[in-house]
């Protein structure tokens, strides 16, 4: 690797394993220029999808310390590095996937560990990080609620006891 352009497309991919914290690997044979910049902008928000040199992309991700897919450089390869929100970003790529049998996901990296197809699959079949936190704020707000009637139920039957005990002394006196 003795050329400048190659070694700085390493450097450029290596920062771009390092900064992303999920990545998916696919292979694009197929599909067109108007296609893949379709796919782009769907993800944009959140990933960046950069179409990738095997052999530099190996060297770059060992650099990086990414082991996750070795093995699966073969055939034109792109990979979305994924900085924001990967359930999303993962759903964006299937939904694109249904509609451009093309795409092909051959696997993932998230937060470091390796993910096969299946689980990139799995991960977009996910609800998103809003739903999951609403759920989460609703199961809090039910366990808070519950605690509540919990302490609240002895206080509540003393008084009902020392009313029943009023009643029973102002009918005995009556």
């Amino acid at each position: 690797m003795a050329r400048p352009d190659k070694a700085a497309a390493v450097a450029e991919l290596t920062d771009k394993f390092r900064e992303s914290n999920a990545a998916v690997l696919t292979e694009y044979r197929g599909l067109t220029v108007a296609q893949l910049t379709e796919l782009r902008s769907a993800i944009r928000e959140h990933a960046t999808y950069a179409v990738v040199k095997n052999t530099l992309t190996e060297i770059a991700a060992k650099e990086a310390g990414v082991s996750a897919f070795d093995g699966q450089y073969a055939g034109p390869s792109a990979i979305a590095f994924i900085t924001g929100d990967a359930v999303e970003t993962a759903k964006k790529i299937r939904d694109f996937a249904k509609d451009h049998p093309a795409l092909v996901v051959r696997g993932g990296l998230l937060d470091g560990k390796p993910l096969t197809a299946d689980e990139v699959k799995q991960l977009a079949d996910l609800e998103s990080r809003e739903v999951l936190l609403a759920k989460l704020a609703g199961a809090m707000k039910a366990s808070m609620s519950g605690a509540a009637a919990l302490f609240a139920a002895p206080l509540a039957q003393t008084a009902r006891v020392v009313d029943a005990l009023r009643q029973k002394v102002e009918q005995d006196q009556g």
